[in-house]
C-alpha cells in the first residue's frame, strides 16, 4: 500500500493513532462480548423464572453466537467493500439498539430471537477486528495489539457477568440485561469518537471471489488447524462457564446465586494472560504458547472436579489462562497466515469458535443435564486434545497461504 509515495507498514506502538486504534477496537470488543455474554451470568435466575432446565435457559447465550456465526461471513465480504471501520460502526450501532429491546420481549421465545438478531448485528467486529488490525499496525507488532484488542473481549465478557448477574437477583434478569445494553451503548460512542481512519484498506480488488477465497482457506493446512483449534477451545470455554453457575450452586457447595456472578472475576486471569501470551509468541513462537495454553486446560480438569470450592476456583483459574494464552495465538495467526482474503480468513475463525460456543455450549448442556458435572469435564477434555492436536499437526512444519492463483506457494510459518 503506497501513502505519500511510501510503502505503508502499519502504525507502530507509541504513536498517536496506533493508541487511538486499540483503544477504540478494546471499546468494540468490550461492547461487543459484554452484549454476548452477559446472559451467561443470569442462566439460573432464568430458568427459575421460567422454569425451564439448564440446556434451554443456555439459548440466550447461544442465540446470540450463533447469531455471530451466521454473519461474520457477510459482514467480511461488506467490509471488503465499505471499509473495516465503517461496517464495525454500522454493526454497534445496530447492535445496541436491539440489544436493549430483547430483555423487554414478552416470552423467553421472542428473547432469544431479538438475542439471535443482536449476534446478527454484532457480526461485524469479530470478522473483521484482526483483519484491520493486520493492515493498520505494522506486522511484528500485531500480536500485542491482538491481544490488546481480546483484553477488551475479556473484560467485556467479565464486565457484563458482573453487571448482569447481581442486577438480575436484585430486580431481576431483565434488568440485569438491560444495564449492560445501556453501558455498551456508551462503549459504541466512544469507537466512533476515537478509531482513525483506515489507511491500510485497499477495497476489494476488481476479479476477488469471497467464496473462492473461503474454499481455498478451507483447503490449507494450517488455517484449518487454527479454524479447528478455535472451534474446540470455545467451545470448551462455553461448556464450563455456562454451566459452572448450576454447578456451585448445587450441593456440595450452596452457593447463593447473587454470589455466582463474582466467579467471572477469575475471567481477569485471561486478560492478563491475552497480554502475556501475545508478548510470549515474538520471543517462543506461536506453536508453542498455544500448546501450553491447551495443557493448562488439560491440568485444571481435576482442579474443576473437586468438591472444594477454593480449588475448583484455583482449576477455573488455570482454565481460564490456558485458554486466553491459545486461543488470541490462533485468532492472530488466522490473519497473518492468508495472503489474501485475509477478512475472508480471520471471519472463518470467528464463525469457527462461535459455532462452538453456540453448538458446543448449548450440547455439552444436555450431557449436564444426563450425566452431571465429571463427564461434562469428560467433553472439555477431549475438545482440549482434538485443539493441541489441530496446532501440532496443522501448524508445525506447515506454510502460509498462498495468494490463490498468485504467485509462489507461502512463507514457511515461523514456530
Amino acid at each position: 500500500m503506497q501513502h505519500d509515495g511510501h510503502t505503508w507498514v502499519g502504525h507502530v506502538r507509541g504513536s498517536g493513532d496506533y493508541q487511538r486504534l486499540v483503544l477504540a477496537l478494546f471499546a468494540a470488543g468490550f461492547a461487543t462480548f459484554a452484549q454476548i455474554f452477559d446472559a451467561q451470568a443470569v442462566l439460573p435466575a432464568l430458568a427459575r423464572d421460567l422454569a425451564v432446565p439448564p440446556a434451554t435457559a443456555a439459548l440466550a447465550v447461544s442465540a446470540t453466537t450463533t447469531g455471530l456465526a451466521c454473519s461474520v461471513l457477510v459482514w467480511a465480504s461488506v467490509s471488503d467493500r465499505i471499509g473495516r471501520t465503517r461496517a464495525m460502526t454500522w454493526s454497534l450501532g445496530v447492535a445496541t439498539v436491539l440489544s436493549l429491546l430483547a430483555p423487554l420481549m414478552p416470552s423467553l421465545e421472542a428473547v432469544v430471537a431479538l438475542r439471535a438478531l443482536t449476534g446478527v448485528a454484532l457480526g461485524a467486529v469479530p470478522a473483521v477486528a484482526m483483519a484491520y488490525l493486520n493492515e493498520e499496525v505494522r506486522r511484528d507488532q500485531v500480536p500485542v495489539a491482538a491481544a490488546t484488542y481480546i483484553a477488551g473481549n475479556t473484560i467485556g465478557g467479565i464486565v457484563g457477568r458482573l453487571v448482569a448477574g447481581p442486577v438480575s437477583e436484585w430486580v431481576g434478569w431483565r434488568a440485569g440485561l438491560l444495564a449492560v445494553a445501556a453501558l455498551c451503548a456508551v462503549l459504541t460512542v466512544v469507537f466512533w469518537r476515537v478509531v482513525p481512519a483506515p489507511r491500510g484498506f485497499a477495497g476489494r480488488r476488481p476479479g476477488d471471489r469471497a467464496v473462492r477465497r473461503v474454499l481455498h482457506h478451507l483447503r490449507t493446512r494450517a488455517l484449518l488447524a487454527t479454524y479447528v483449534a478455535g472451534f474446540c477451545l470455545m467451545g470448551a470455554f462455553a461448556t464450563v462457564y455456562n454451566y459452572l453457575g448450576f454447578r456451585v450452586t448445587a450441593p456440595p457447595f450452596g452457593v447463593p446465586e447473587q454470589l455466582v456472578s463474582l466467579l467471572f472475576l477469575v475471567y481477569l486471569c485471561g486478560t492478563v494472560a491475552s497480554r502475556v501470551g501475545g508478548s510470549a509468541v515474538r520471543r517462543l513462537g506461536a506453536v508453542p504458547v498455544a500448546l501450553t495454553g491447551v495443557a493448562l486446560v488439560l491440568v485444571s480438569l481435576p482442579l474443576l472436579l473437586a468438591d472444594d470450592l477454593v480449588v475448583l476456583v484455583l482449576g477455573l483459574a488455570v482454565f481460564t489462562v490456558g485458554i486466553f494464552c491459545a486461543h488470541p495465538v490462533t485468532s492472530s495467526l488466522s490473519g497473518q497466515l492468508a495472503r489474501a482474503g485475509r477478512a475472508q480468513s480471520t471471519a472463518l475463525y470467528q464463525l469457527s469458535w462461535l459455532a462452538g460456543t453456540a453448538v458446543l455450549g448449548w450440547a455439552s448442556g444436555h450431557v449436564y443435564d444426563a450425566r452431571g458435572w465429571a463427564t461434562t469435564l469428560l467433553v472439555v477434555a477431549g475438545l482440549a486434545a482434538v485443539a493441541g492436536l489441530a496446532v501440532a499437526v496443522g501448524l508445525t512444519g506447515g506454510r502460509a497461504d498462498p495468494d490463490p492463483g498468485a504467485g509462489p506457494a507461502g512463507e514457511p510459518l515461523r514456530r
